[in-house]
């Protein structure tokens, strides 16, 4: 008959470490903050308005800048006016995708192009009605969806502002 024997103790021996696998390196500890997670998201969704309002900003000071003189008839809007107006697109344009491209987009940046949005929306609210531009009937409703375009980009980039999108 056999009879039940005990394992002797385990006694501590040298450790050998096991084989090295390669595998991912990190940089720090995986950070599962929702804030931060919360943050990121806010700060990809004001890059992709941001990129976005840059785009169509381009558009529309191409359509100016190369359409003016066609545009002019049925517009009512001077090329005196619409050849300005479309490089200062361009111009804005180049600085909304160099906004977008920062890492962490800036808070006074973002805070900038609410503010130049909102003018440039009161501006095209007001300027068919003020008789300073021989307008038509189709060049007042141009701008009046240009301002409606601009205030919808304005509102987008300060919900992403007031999302987490302040980088600082």
């Amino acid at each position: 008959m056999a009879t039940p024997t005990t394992p002797a103790p385990k006694t501590p021996g040298p450790v050998t470490p096991g084989p090295v696998t390669p595998g991912p390196v990190t940089t720090g500890p995986a950070t599962t903050d929702p804030r931060t997670a919360a943050g990121r998201g806010a700060q990809d969704l004001l890059r992709t308005v941001l990129r976005i309002d840059s785009w169509s900003t381009a558009a529309f000071g191409v359509v100016l800048l190369a359409g003016g003189s066609a545009l002019s008839g049925p517009l009512g809007l001077p090329v005196t006016w619409s050849v300005p107006f479309g490089i200062a697109m361009l111009g804005g344009a180049a600085a909304l995708a160099l906004i977008a491209g920062y890492p962490r987009i800036p808070a006074h940046l973002t805070l900038t192009v609410i503010a130049a949005n909102t003018l440039s929306c009161l501006a095209l609210l007001l300027l068919p009605f003020t008789g300073t531009l021989p307008l038509t009937t189709p060049g007042t409703a141009f701008l009046l969806i240009g301002a409606a375009v601009v205030a919808v980009f304005a509102a987008l980039e300060y919900r992403g502002y007031c999302h987490g999108g302040r980088a600082g």
